[in-house]
Order: C-alpha cells, then sequence, then structure tokens
C-alpha cells in the first residue's frame, strides 16, 4: 500500500467498478542545476512579472500544430516547454495536450483547461474519458475543453521507475511492520523505489514540480490564444490552479478548485490529516453497512464495524487470500487495505466493497479487492502499470520536504495517526516514509497562497470528503484573497459533475456567466 497523498478524482481511481466520474538529498540533473521555481526557498512562489522574458517568448509565441488522436472529436498536440525555467537555454521537454472543440462555436467564450489530480493522473485521459463528454452541454457548448499530462506524467516526459513485476512486488509490501525485519524490508522498498526512479528520470526528477506544471499551464494558455486561463481543478489539481493563481494572477480568469487541498500544510499534517478523513469517509460506509443485509462487517455502530475490518486485515496478514491471478496468487494486508480505501472515493463504490469484503472474509476469494487495488494504481490486466505512483512520488517530493526523516519519526508519530484512524493510521503513517530517501531534493515549502488581484476563485469542499478533508477547503478559500468557498454536504470526493443540482447549477453560472457563488453557500 503507497496511498500517500493521492490525490484525484474519482474516475482516476475507480475506473475498474466502471465509474467514469474519474529527507531528501540532491540528485543529478540533465540542466545545469536542480530547477529554480519563483520563490524557491522562500514561504511561497512570488507572482510572475506581467511581461513574459524574452528568454521565454519563443515558448509563448509558439503555434500549436492539432491533429486527431485516435478518439472521435479530439484533437491532440505537443506543446514545447523548458526543462528548466531558470535556465531555458538548457533544453526543453515536451508536454502532451489535447482538446474537444466547443461545440456551439458562435456562443465560444474560450478554453477551459481541466486537470483531474494526482498528481500524476492523466489529464488526457481524463479529459477523453470524461470532461469532454461527461462536463454539462451547456459547458461544453461554450468552451473548447482541453487538458494536457503535466510534465513527468504519461504522454509528457513520463517520470519512470519499477518495472511492472517490480511494481507488484512493491505495492504488496507490508506497511505496517510488526518487527525489525518487516521494517527493513519496507525501508528498503522505499529505497529501491527512489534509486529506480533516479536510475531511469535523471533528466526529468528536478523539473517535475507543481510550479513547474504552473508556469507550463501558462505557456498553454498563451498557445491557445486566450487572455485569462479559465480552469476546473480537482482534487491536487486544486492546489495546481492555486499556483497558478499566485504566480499570475493577472492572467488568472474563472478558476474552480474542487475537493481542495490546503497548500499551508506540512507533508506530515497533510498526511494525517487525510488519514482523518478516510476515517470519517469509512464511518459513513459502516454505517450504511450496517444496515445492509448483505454487510460482510456484521450490524452495530461504526466502531463495532470498524474494529470487524482491522481484525480481518490483521487476519490477511497472518494468512492472505488466495486470488486467481498468476503473478498475485494471495492477497495480503497492504493490497486489502488499498483495496478498500479505493472504494471510499466514491459512495457508489460501497455496494462494490461490500461484496469485495464478503468474499474475502470468506477466507477464498480475494479478486474483488485485488481489482480495487489495481484500479487504484492503475494497473492494466497485462501487469502493466500506468506511471501513476511514479509521477506521484516525483511531484510531492519536490513540493514539500519529507514527513518524516527516518523509521525512528515514524514511531514518534504512530499514536497521533492512530488518533486520527484507528484502522487507517499505522499504514497510512509509514506510507509516509515514501519521500524520505527521495534523491531530488525537495524545491518548494508549506505556505499559505493568496492570489493577490486575482479575480473570484470558487472552491468546492465536500464534508465527508475522504482524500481533501472539508476543512481545507475552509483554509484555501479563507488564504485566497478573492477565494469564494461553496460546500457540499455530502459523501466522496469532490463535488463537481457528481450528481448534486445544486453544485452543477452553481458552477456553472459561474463558468458561463463569470458570477461566483455567496461565499458560504452550500448544497
Amino acid at each position: 500500500m503507497d496511498t500517500s497523498r493521492l490525490l484525484r478524482t474519482t474516475g482516476t481511481v475507480i475506473a475498474a467498478a466502471g465509474l467514469l466520474l474519474s529527507g531528501c538529498t540532491s540528485g543529478g540533473s540533465g540542466g545545469p542545476r536542480a530547477s529554480a521555481s519563483p520563490g524557491e526557498g522562500s514561504a511561497a512562489p512570488s507572482a510572475e512579472p506581467t511581461a513574459v522574458p524574452a528568454a521565454l517568448r519563443p515558448y509563448y509565441d509558439q503555434k500549436l500544430s492539432w491533429r486527431e488522436c485516435g478518439v472521435p472529436g479530439f484533437d491532440c498536440t505537443t506543446m514545447k516547454a523548458p526543462l528548466d525555467y531558470a535556465y531555458p537555454e538548457s533544453g526543453d521537454i515536451d508536454i502532451a495536450v489535447a482538446r474537444r472543440k466547443a461545440t456551439a462555436p458562435g456562443k465560444r467564450i474560450g478554453s477551459l483547461v481541466v486537470n483531474p489530480g494526482g498528481p500524476g493522473g492523466s489529464g488526457i485521459g481524463y479529459l477523453q474519458a470524461y470532461a469532454g463528454i461527461g462536463y454539462p452541454a451547456q459547458v461544453r457548448a461554450a468552451y473548447d475543453m482541453v487538458s494536457f499530462d503535466p510534465r513527468g506524467v504519461d504522454r509528457s516526459s513520463p517520470v519512470e521507475c519499477l518495472t511492472g513485476p517490480a511494481m507488484d512486488k512493491y505495492t504488496q509490501v507490508d506497511q505496517t511492520p510488526d518487527d525489525a525485519a518487516e521494517r527493513a524490508l519496507l525501508v528498503a522498498s522505499f529505497k529501491e523505489f527512489a534509486a529506480a526512479c533516479q536510475a531511469r528520470s535523471q533528466r526529468v526528477l528536478p523539473h517535475v514540480s507543481t510550479v513547474d506544471a504552473a508556469r507550463d499551464m501558462d505557456v498553454l494558455r498563451a498557445a491557445l490564444g486566450d487572455e485569462k486561463l479559465s480552469y476546473v481543478g480537482a482534487s491536487y489539481g486544486t492546489f495546481l490552479g492555486a499556483t497558478y493563481a499566485q504566480l499570475f494572477p493577472g492572467r488568472t480568469g474563472r478558476l474552480v478548485l474542487d475537493g481542495a487541498m490546503d497548500p499551508s500544510r506540512p507533508a506530515l499534517e497533510l498526511n494525517r490529516d487525510q488519514t482523518a478523513g478516510f476515517e470519517t469517509a469509512f464511518r459513513a460506509f459502516a454505517a450504511d453497512c450496517a444496515k445492509q443485509p448483505d454487510c460482510p462487517l456484521g450490524q452495530g455502530d461504526p466502531d463495532a464495524v470498524a474494529k470487524r475490518l482491522k481484525e480481518f486485515f490483521r487476519k490477511v496478514d497472518a494468512q492472505p487470500v488466495p486470488t486467481t491471478d498468476r503473478a498475485r496468487p494471495a492477497l495480503g494486508e497492504a493490497l486489502a487495505t488499498t483495496g478498500v480505501i479505493a472504494a471510499l472515493y466514491d459512495e457508489n463504490a460501497w455496494p462494490q466493497l461490500r461484496e469485495a469484503l464478503t468474499a474475502a472474509i470468506s477466507g477464498d476469494d480475494g479478486n474483488g479487492l485485488l481489482a480495487l487495488a489495481d484500479s487504484y494504481y492503475e494497473r492494466q490486466p497485462d501487469g502493466k502499470y500506468a506511471n501513476l505512483m511514479s509521477a506521484n512520488a516525483a511531484v510531492n517530493c519536490l513540493d514539500q520536504p519529507p514527513a518524516f526523516d527516518g523509521p525512528a519519526a515514524v514511531d514518534k508519530a504512530l499514536p497521533s495517526f492512530a488518533k486520527a484512524s484507528p484502522v487507517f493510521g499505522a499504514g497510512l503513517a509509514w506510507a509516509s516514509l515514501n519521500c524520505t530517501y527521495w534523491p531530488a531534493k525537495a524545491t518548494g515549502t508549506a505556505a499559505e497562497l493568496h492570489a493577490k488581484g486575482a479575480p473570484p476563485i470558487v472552491v468546492v469542499g465536500t464534508t465527508r470528503d475522504p482524500a481533501t478533508p472539508y476543512k481545507w477547503a475552509q483554509s484555501l478559500a479563507d488564504q485566497l484573497d478573492s477565494g469564494v468557498l461553496l460546500t457540499y454536504d455530502g459523501d466522496g470526493h469532490t463535488a463537481y459533475g457528481r450528481g448534486s443540482e445544486c453544485i452543477d447549477s452553481t458552477i456553472n453560472r459561474y463558468l458561463l456567466e463569470g458570477t461566483p457563488p455567496k461565499d458560504g453557500k452550500k448544497c
């Protein structure tokens, strides 16, 4: 299980369920030095000058050459960006971009860039599978729907780390070590993962931060011919969008940040908050499960249901459950836990989770939980993985210093994680060790983002969101000088396009008319 700070929309997590809603030491570099992000070493990235620097003008002036790209109705192109914005002469990086043109050209407002989160989620995959065809019709009529794979992700110079078989091994390492040997194995797995990333992705590894991606997004805005950026970011995409607004407030248009992150919280607090978020989501599932005749965790209050799930994890740790997968013939605690967490992203997956737990608790069928875990890790039936987990670690480990400096620090924090979640706390605490051995030095720090001078930015929070706790949305809306908080009282991760007419109509009005909701509006 490696679920630390993986933040993305439901459609990119539970694809297998048919729900298309979708520390560090200095490492080598392909350029003269590691990327010098604006504001590097300071509290927050500073706003960019209004004028484009001469060295970057060729990137801003480039003309995009669009072509059909295999999915009817969509065009694709490749955009050039500097590998290192501090040293543009050190070389380029290719950024893959896709769009679907506005369905009512006569009513066209401009381009709407969308991001599904992650970090590491493919924007192009999200656009083609959902946003470009599933966003409200009136929004698709007025905007060219656009997305891109951020640098280091999928089609954009992807960060590559472990091979498929090695990833299978990595995702099965026990992350609730019971003794010194298991602890040593876990630490070794993090070191092996980091070393593989350095060996296979040395050139790009220091240059895939969120600040880098936000600067790419401004180049994209200019290449699309838009004076200002209109944007919908989900989950981690809210951090990307808020970072853009901080850097380019004068070029910020209509921004929707759905399932918001809190950029002011350091990695340790983010991971602990997320742990509490999964506990909140699990308790909502447990309360619902106890009312169902097929609940495999029995009846009773959420505490009793949680106790039974924790006992199941202990049993599967000692005696894995058989599966029919040749490469992974048994389901252990790590993959079982990831499978449960994957289903907590969306309440529509709760029936599937009940079915998977029923089969696994019987002791003879771990296939259901394995399928959920595979959807989370984006593992394909042929055993290959998307580069989601590699890119996720690469971005997170640049954006902030690591949560822990070693196993002893995890030990010290275990009680607070267990308090945040008696079920998931220990595993998520140990998962937070993943950046400790990272080869590229962090270039960012936790800091408030104010985006002074930007127009109203709509920040959306869901009260029982498992991955981005509601208090993060409250905090981000307060930090942003022009932040407007929109609340969805409900379950699941993110709110737009997930069935709330109140949320959808409010956001649609903002995107189409530029009219934000009243700050504090609740749906």
